[in-house]
């Protein structure tokens, strides 16, 4: 092996409006560790979502937070009685700083095995320098390190009996990936889906885009996934997509889990695809 040196749609677009400075505060700030619904657990902060899968031989996490991220991650494990150590795969929901610039830190600590979608890759291994968007953004870049596995869409990651399909839903980043796996709950098995992000950030070109050609397209592909999977628990790469903060205080109140939510992602996807056809169509209004 080589060595491995933004309502909740409202707050999603406003967080994506947020400068990177700013986002790296906003992205520590403590939350509390919770359980989500089965062997899925939430490790991350309150604007940053990090899950903590676990299973008989050893954990899978999904997303490393920024730089200043990993204690924060290791110390949410290990308040909910489980050992960073045991972190075998690590994932990420797309290569931006938000999502996967605590990778480095988190596998030279715990060893875990880096797994990135196909097109996401050469963003990682080069730290976001190959970034279409943000590529030549230093605010924007982070410590490179190299993918132990490389992903195609509908790939599984699979872990102690726990299969983790990666869904490809590019737009937001070439290798966006929205994960979906089966969890048992109450004797009752649960489709869990991570949403990876549909959202069109603010300075995103989707005419006449040579750094992506395919961007429409993607988007196109990634709302016609979306909308098609079978959800009953509905996660995102941000707390806010899936109103996190709202949901928590709920658990501890008991009754049914908040987090089962099928109506909630249905809401959500239609939103953000109305926010896209916008965009699109006052770029194409722009243009003519």
């Amino acid at each position: 092996m080589l060595t491995r040196l933004a309502s909740s749609a409202t707050f999603a677009v406003l967080m994506a409006l947020a400068v990177p400075a700013q986002a790296q505060t906003d992205y520590t700030t403590p939350f509390p560790a919770h359980h989500v619904a089965g062997n899925v657990y939430f490790v991350g902060s309150k604007n940053q979502a990090v899950y903590l899968i676990t299973t008989p031989q050893g954990n899978i996490l999904i997303n490393s937070g920024v730089a200043e991220s990993p204690p924060q991650i290791k110390a949410s494990i290990e308040t909910l009685g489980f050992k960073y150590a045991d972190t075998k795969i690590l994932l990420i929901s797309h290569a931006h700083f938000d999502h996967d610039a605590g990778s480095a830190q988190i596998i030279k600590e715990t060893g875990a095995r880096y797994q990135v979608m196909d097109a996401d890759v050469s963003v990682v291994e080069s730290g976001g320098k190959t970034d279409f968007a943000y590529g030549n953004k230093t605010e924007w870049l982070y410590p490179a390190v190299t993918v132990d596995r490389s992903l195609r869409d509908r790939d599984t990651v699979s872990l102690g009996g726990t299969v983790l399909t990666a869904h490809k839903t590019p737009g937001h980043t070439k290798g966006c990936t929205t994960w979906s796996l089966t969890v048992t709950e109450g004797g009752k098995p649960l489709n869990v889906v991570i949403v990876g992000s549909p959202n069109v950030n603010p300075g995103y070109q989707l005419l006449g885009n040579t750094a992506y050609p395919n961007i429409v397209k993607d988007y196109e592909k990634t709302f016609a996934t979306l909308k098609a999977l079978p959800v009953d628990v509905f996660l995102g790469a941000h707390g806010n997509y899936y109103g996190m903060e709202t949901k928590y205080p709920k658990i501890q109140k008991g009754g049914a889990n908040p987090f089962i939510d099928p109506a909630g992602y249905k809401a959500y996807i239609t939103d953000r695809e109305s926010a896209y056809r916008k965009e699109l169509a006052r770029q194409q209004a722009e243009r003519r």
